[in-house]
């Protein structure tokens, strides 16, 4: 009877180490052993179903107008304005000019005018200013009948007019206002596009930092928006204008928020992102949050979050790392100082991020502070290692190009010093992820290939296998992997959303403008 008891227990023991190899097996699977496999792609061009409105002006919804959307005349000529077929008609047989006030102010929001008729020779466009109007900024467009003939801005402080210049991208053939007039505000400055059909065309920009930066607080705090309009024996039609947060024409740096150790958060059965919103180039982007199911396609912008120096601007820095500290009940990361290029006596720098509030929803705002970090550095990812009971820090540094680093520190926010790197190949959107039970590091580049490095040592552990990557001959490559392991329970074990490199059409000068998303899924 011993006998058979003392061989139960040996079978028994045999299972239990069986099963415990089975289960180190599956967790110790190397990174480069997975197949992603694209599932879908998209690029969000102002997209409607992306906007979070601010303010709008609805001819349909209108009572009361002289109260709700007050005009200020700036000529002897007072405008025919009328509200009749759910529009709003503006028509002089002379010259007059005035604006109508529709919303706030907040220089990150796209401003939106739907025009349905246009003729006559006049200006349509912005005015941004304070009520008692002693400080305006106008972007208009001079037009006779629906071709446009120029663009211009002009600042005006106390009576004086400090800038009036045109801004008009010429050179590409003639534009017409058919229906949409879309201008993407940027914090330091601005593009505006016309729309009929199709893509939105870009007709002029603007760098207006040097004149009023409009970042400043005061400006957030006391700026109206308005429709501006010159006309003479003209009419205008307009079915509508607002103002909204947008996610714009082209999305890039994607990273997923996480908790302090570097495991991925999961709210309402969804991943949240961080994503740079695109401008034209630095430092006109907007640091954005998004979540998703990641089971479907169903990405949901769900606000902006800008940066708080204590020096009364409100900064867009982007390329940041959001965390949830559960220990200390705080928001905090890190994010990549390019607002500094808007001044040119600013550096470049890491920034280290914190808010009480959980900021991923509407307008946020995280205290920023500089870290020691000064130089150029991007694309941090922070985590706690318990094993340890260190913060790491891995990056991409510029030694003769961009490279990953692994860094150091006892303490969050300060006092890093590189443990490992710089790694052989250039590196973008560099990141650290549990695979099984072991982390790794992952970076873009521009070889055409996402690299895997061993964490923290940053030895080369592979290439990461794609079926689609989100690349082809045509463009670069340098983006960022972006890759997530999921709990148990979903159809996959892990998620990438990734983005290409291919800017936005017909930009003038420095254009970083990507990119579309692509949605993978990875199986084992």
């Amino acid at each position: 009877m011993k006998s058979m008891i003392r061989l139960y227990i040996r079978i028994l023991l045999f299972l239990v180490l069986l099963l415990v190899g089975r289960v180190n097996a599956q967790t110790s699977i190397s990174p480069d052993e997975i197949k992603f496999v694209r599932q879908g792609v998209r690029r969000f061009i102002f997209d409607e179903n992306q906007k979070i409105p601010l303010a709008s002006l609805n001819p349909g919804e209108l009572i009361g107008m002289s109260a709700m959307h007050p005009t200020t005349l700036y000529s002897g000529i007072y405008p025919d304005v009328q509200l009749k077929n759910d529009q709003l008609f503006i028509q002089s047989d002379k010259e007059s000019q005035a604006s109508i006030w529709f919303g706030g102010f907040n220089p990150f929001a796209v401003y939106i005018i739907d025009i349905d008729m246009l003729s006559g020779h006049g200006e349509v466009g912005y005015e941004f200013s304070n009520p008692e109007k002693t400080e305006q900024f106008f972007i208009t467009i001079s037009h006779n009948g629906k071709e446009i003939l120029d663009v211009n801005q002009k600042y005006v402080k106390e009576s004086n007019t400090v800038v009036n210049q045109s801004i008009f991208n010429k050179g590409r053939g003639k534009y017409n206002i058919e229906k949409r007039i879309i201008l993407q505000m940027l914090g330091s400055g601005f593009t505006l596009f016309v729309q009929k059909d199709g893509l939105p065309e870009p007709i002029a920009q603007s760098d207006f930092a040097s004149f009023i930066d409009l970042r400043k607080k005061q400006y957030i705090n006391s700026f109206q928006s308005n429709l501006y309009f010159s006309i003479n024996k003209g009419l205008l039609a307009i079915d509508k204008i607002e103002s909204a947060l947008s996610s714009g024409m082209g999305l890039a740096d994607i990273r997923a928020i996480t908790y302090e150790d570097g495991e991925p958060l999961l709210d309402q059965g969804r991943l949240w992102y961080t994503m740079t919103i695109r401008g034209r180039a630095l430092p006109h982007h907007i640091q954005g949050v998004f979540s998703l199911n990641p089971t479907v396609f169903d990405l949901r912008f769900e606000g902006i979050i800008l940066f708080d120096r204590n020096d009364g601007l409100l900064r867009n820095e982007v390329a940041s790392h959001i965390f949830f500290d559960r220990n200390e009940k705080c928001w905090r990361g890190l994010t990549t100082g390019f607002s500094a290029y808007a001044n040119p006596e600013e550096k470049k720098q890491l920034l280290a991020i914190e808010s009480k509030k959980d900021p991923r929803f509407g307008i946020s705002i995280m205290n920023a502070t500089p870290m020691g970090m000064i130089g150029d550095y991007e694309d941090p990812h922070i985590l706690f290692d318990s094993d340890v009971q260190k913060w790491r820090l891995l990056a991409c540094e510029n030694i003769n190009g961009y490279k990953a680093i692994m860094l150091e520190s006892p303490e969050w926010n300060k006092n890093y010093h590189r443990i490992a790197g710089p790694v052989k190949y250039n590196s973008t959107g560099t990141s650290i992820q549990r695979i099984g039970d072991k982390r790794y590091c992952f970076s873009g580049s521009e070889d055409r290939k996402i690299h895997i490095y061993t964490y923290p040592e940053l030895t080369d552990a592979g290439i990461l296998n794609m079926d689609l990557p989100p690349w082809d001959k045509t463009s670069g490559t340098r983006i960022w992997p972006n890759i997530v392991q999921l709990p148990e329970g979903y159809p996959f074990r892990y998620v990438s959303l990734m983005m290409d490199r291919f800017n936005y059409p017909n930009i003038s000068g420095p254009n970083w403008t990507y990119g579309a998303l692509y949605l993978y899924h990875g199986y084992e």
